[in-house]
């Protein structure tokens, strides 16, 4: 079942990033965690992604926006699934990029990102559409507006 993901829009009311000093916090917020969480992150539009999930009730998806971010950064670090994993799990900066604010939230495996390219593989063998390539030129689109 799709479940668009919105919340990364309204911080906690406790995180992780509280025990930073002001310092780090706009460190975080400056490097590039925080360009890529407002460039690409947050402007991305899960919805054409929900052709991927079931209509029918049941549980709901891993963030898409979550999803597509970890292979950018997979694919701009060269990053192994495994170290993505890793650094998912134990980067603040790159749980940061990705909307999380606590160290505990949004865990997921990788068969979950498995099984979300695969069914991007087969909506694009079947459909002749390739959602990334359109999240990217929407994303890209949004940037130049801005």
């Amino acid at each position: 079942m799709f479940r668009k993901n919105d919340q990364h829009l309204q911080r906690p009311l406790f995180s992780t990033l509280d025990e930073l000093s002001p310092a780090l916090r706009e460190r975080l917020e400056s490097s590039w965690a925080g360009v890529f969480r407002r460039e690409v992150f947050q402007r991305m539009d899960e919805t054409p992604f929900a052709v991927l999930y079931s209509t029918k009730e049941s549980r709901p998806n891993a963030p898409v926006n979550v999803l597509l971010s970890l292979e950018i950064l997979k694919a701009g670090f060269g990053w192994t699934d495994e170290e993505l994993y890793d650094h998912f799990c134990f980067d603040l900066q790159v749980r940061y990029a990705v909307g999380y604010e606590n160290l505990n939230d949004g865990g997921f495996t990788l068969r979950t990102l498995y099984g979300f390219r695969r069914r991007l593989a087969r909506h694009m063998h079947e459909t002749g559409e390739n959602l990334v390539e359109a999240a990217f030129e929407q994303v890209t689109d949004e940037q130049i507006q801005a």
